[in-house]
């Protein structure tokens, strides 16, 4: 790469590889910032005030977090109250260090246009000892080197990059909390003769309302009765997804012969891949698609992956009908909903054996 030419004179020799004339660099119009100190100081605390803003949006990212974080998870217009505040936080946080970084570059960094020859793929010896003295001189130039040093610069971005992060990871670990125990994945609000019901109405479902391809998407009977927190907590592990479909078309599985209804079958409406809710239903194929990343499970056979990343089956709701002609459980899901996580089937916990290579994942 050849150096800078600062008189940018226009070079009207022809170029010997296309008999085209060489058009040159266009005139150089240096910048305000070049040419008077006080403009270049200017742009210094222009930037220095981005930098500053982005630590500001990280405060009250921060601030959202710990002085607005007690409310009430049922209360929506609370939450989004609180989901503001941060989003604005880090909405600020990034775009302060984002518009500041280009501002530096523009008004302080140098300004002259640099001209690369062609050449072979491998740079030659002294085009490699060029490229580390540009790297020093982009180092003097920013004022991170050299003699010109920019503290003020230096100081506020690093303090942004060094706190921004924290506007992430403070309510990402936060809401972590210190239950680790995973076991209370393996029970939902499923249990011997709890009635399935209509999500979000309540209304109970009998067997005689359930027609051939009518899909009902299904909660737990009781499930409003529970407190918003609660309610949210047992939800987001107890919807199903309820099917019927014609019995020659239903594979029933080994061990699962009882579980299903005159064609009515029941599974996890929790995909296994991330958690997703899993409600698209293909009604000529059986087929159950996972929206975020399609994941398809076949209802027909047990709900069997047949594409995408998930790697196990939804797991199957035992169902029967009572003399009244509600649909009910039969019992809890035998195994873990949702996500799968390495420990899956390991615990004190009842859970059947599983041999197959998904028993791993």
């Amino acid at each position: 790469m050849s150096a800078p030419d600062n008189n940018h004179e226009h070079d009207s020799t022809t170029d010997p590889a296309n008999g085209h004339e060489n058009p040159g660099l266009p005139y150089h119009r240096p910048r305000r910032a070049d040419q008077d100190p006080k403009a270049d100081k200017k742009a210094e605390r222009q930037v220095a005030a981005l930098f500053g803003i982005s630590i500001l949006g990280t405060v009250i990212a921060l601030w959202a977090y710990f002085s607005m974080n007690d409310a009430d998870p049922g209360e929506v217009s609370e939450i989004q109250q609180v989901n503001m505040w941060i989003g604005l936080g880090l909405f600020l946080a990034m775009i302060g260090i984002g518009l500041g970084a280009i501002h530096w570059a523009k008004s302080l960094m140098r300004d002259h246009e640099m001209v690369e020859e062609r050449h072979e793929l491998r740079s030659s010896d002294e085009s490699r000892e060029g490229a580390i003295q540009h790297l020093k001189d982009g180092a003097t130039d920013s004022g991170l080197g050299g003699v010109k040093r920019r503290g003020v610069l230096k100081g506020s971005l690093i303090t942004a990059l060094a706190i921004a992060p924290l506007a992430v990871l403070v309510p990402q670990i936060g809401n972590m909390g210190a239950d680790w125990n995973v076991s209370k994945f393996r029970h939902t609000m499923w249990g011997p003769g709890v009635r399935l019901a209509r999500d979000p109405d309540g209304a109970l479902i009998r067997a005689a309302d359930v027609t051939i391809g009518s899909v009902f998407h299904v909660i737990p009977d009781g499930l409003n009765d529970l407190d918003h927190h609660y309610l949210l907590q047992e939800k987001a592990k107890a919807v199903v997804l309820l099917v019927r479909l014609d019995p020659q078309d239903l594979n029933l599985q080994e061990g699962r012969e009882d579980w299903s209804f005159d064609g009515i079958v029941a599974y996890s409406k929790i995909c296994t891949h991330v958690g997703c809710p899993v409600a698209l239903y293909e009604q000529q194929t059986h087929h159950l698609l996972c929206p975020c990343h399609q994941s398809t499970f076949d209802v027909a056979n047990g709900a069997k992956v047949v594409f995408g990343p998930a790697k196990r089956p939804l797991p199957q709701l035992p169902i029967a009908v009572d003399d009244e002609g509600y649909i009910v459980a039969q019992a809890d899901f035998d195994e873990p909903i949702g996500p799968s996580y390495w420990d899956r089937l390991k615990g004190g916990d009842s859970v059947p054996a599983d041999t197959s290579e998904e028993g791993g994942h």
